[in-house]
């Protein structure tokens, strides 16, 4: 199944770009057409809110993406009308638009959400179980080191992913806050080192950036994401497998305050969050 969204997800852009790009086509050769502008809506609604992503300063999106499906289904709609217009193109337009809104409904209620089910070892409460990971560098880093201190460790899925450097925006414009309450934070992926290097030296901030070496501490900690990386991504050197999205805080003892594992990669928790719990 995640071999298949990893799979799904280049294929909806995809269309939504050739889908895009046809009518457009067929809008300037044959001048205004309902039909043609409502199968343009329906694909470049689509195609523009996966753009928009990597241009979002906060890692969540509405739950349920009503607005966006209300304007695909917009598209559509124009298009069922124009094509009763235009006999000619009727079953082309009225294919391409409910292709999008299709599309568009499988990522929001099917792709979005990560089914990662129940993780007994990630319970508040619970002492966070010892793992290992390594930094930029490449050095060994335990977690263990952490003790002594809150610390605040977010597992991403990597560069590629715009809400997870949206989240690493967030919790670092968030940091002074963080560090008056002194909390180490550890940013921690499984993609390649130089990826590593590259967002650190991009984000200006006292983070820890550690490298999970083979997802071996995901593995561990139950939050592996198999073939969670899209597919085509291991030109750039990801590995088909990544992370959950996962945030965990724990005290000086090393007891988890906070788990947050979401099920939606759209949802992510709030800065206002960590520092409650760290309050509490």
């Amino acid at each position: 199944m995640n071999k298949l969204k990893s799979i799904f997800i280049i294929a909806i852009n995809l269309a939504a770009a050739a889908n895009s790009i046809y009518a457009l086509i067929r809008l300037f050769n044959e001048g205004f057409s309902l039909a043609w502008l409502g199968v343009a809506l329906s694909a470049l609604a689509v195609g523009g809110y996966f753009a928009n992503l990597y241009l979002y300063r906060t890692p969540r999106t509405s739950p349920r993406l009503t607005g966006m499906s209300l304007i695909v289904g917009a598209g559509v709609i124009l298009a069922i009308i124009g094509a009763f217009m235009d006999a000619a193109n009727s079953w082309r337009v009225i294919i391409y638009s409910l292709l999008m809104l299709i599309l568009w409904l499988i990522y929001d209620l099917w792709y979005s959400h990560l089914s990662r089910g129940s993780n007994n070892s990630l319970c508040v409460g619970n002492m966070l179980p010892p793992f290992t990971l390594q930094d930029e560098a490449g050095n060994t880093v335990n977690s263990d080191a952490f003790r002594g201190q809150p610390a605040l460790f977010m597992f991403y899925r990597g560069n590629w992913c715009p809400l997870c450097m949206a989240q690493i925006r967030e919790v670092a414009a968030a940091y002074r806050d963080l560090a008056q309450r002194g909390v180490q934070v550890a940013l921690i992926s499984p993609q390649p080192h130089e990826h590593t290097r590259r967002l650190a030296q991009k984000f200006d901030v006292p983070f820890r950036f550690l490298v999970d070496v083979g997802n071996q501490a995901a593995r561990q900690l139950h939050i592996a994401h198999e073939n969670g990386v899209p597919a085509g991504f291991g030109v750039m050197g990801y590995a088909a497998e990544t992370v959950f999205p996962t945030v965990i805080i724990t005290d000086a003892s090393g007891k988890i305050i906070l788990a947050d594992l979401t099920d939606n990669y759209r949802l992510r928790p709030e800065p206002q969050t960590f520092l409650q719990a760290l309050d509490k």
